[in-house]
């Protein structure tokens, strides 16, 4: 397995959440309340498991490897990502924002178009990596980089994220993907485990 696997079984679970989070937008929407409880959770998962763990990976890790390739981050496709990140980041503040003042007659309408613009991109921002960017990676690592990849993913999700952390956020994005009626991301194997480094 590549890291890059690994990465697009992050997605998959992202994926799944983001469509959880547009219902509960929808929700939002229709009955002009915010369902706090939810998109508390979810603005926990994309902080940690989306931004801290699956960003952090491509952020200290991966993108670096590729600028040590000679692919530019200025101009280049790894600034374009980084953008996009803090982009990400914007919105979810945006949605942290309006659920801290949902007694606001507006919070719910701001809550579901962060939500919404927030899906666009990172679904937009899912498909440029797994399509592209991981291929243009791919053709330029050695069996030594992905190797030092792995290893180096692994550290991130023990050091960083602490033991358990990993399989705690699959859980919640399951719990909430039950409780809106999403279907699971399908199985990714060794993808997980692996992930957090056991």
């Amino acid at each position: 397995m590549k890291p890059s696997d690994l990465l697009s079984n992050e997605h998959r679970v992202i994926e799944q959440v983001l469509n959880c989070l547009e219902k509960l937008a929808d929700q939002a929407t229709a009955s002009g309340r915010i369902d706090a409880a939810s998109a508390g959770e979810v603005i926990d998962f994309f902080r940690n498991f989306a931004d801290r763990c699956h960003h952090g990976k491509e952020e200290t890790h991966f993108f670096p490897a590729m600028e040590a390739k000679g692919f530019p981050r200025d101009g280049g496709p790894t600034g374009v990502m980084l953008y996009e990140h803090e982009q990400g980041r914007r919105l979810v503040s945006g949605m942290a924002d309006a659920v801290a003042a949902a007694e606001d007659l507006s919070a719910a309408a701001r809550f579901a178009e962060h939500a919404h613009n927030y899906i666009d991109m990172l679904r937009e921002h899912i498909q440029k990596e797994d399509h592209c960017l991981y291929s243009m990676a791919n053709d330029a690592f050695t069996e030594d980089d992905q190797r030092r990849l792995l290893d180096a993913f692994a550290k991130t999700e023990s050091e960083h994220m602490g033991t358990g952390v990993h399989e705690r956020y699959i859980e919640l994005a399951n719990a909430l993907a039950q409780r809106f009626g999403v279907p699971l991301a399908a199985p990714s194997g060794e993808g997980h485990p692996h992930c957090c480094g056991h």
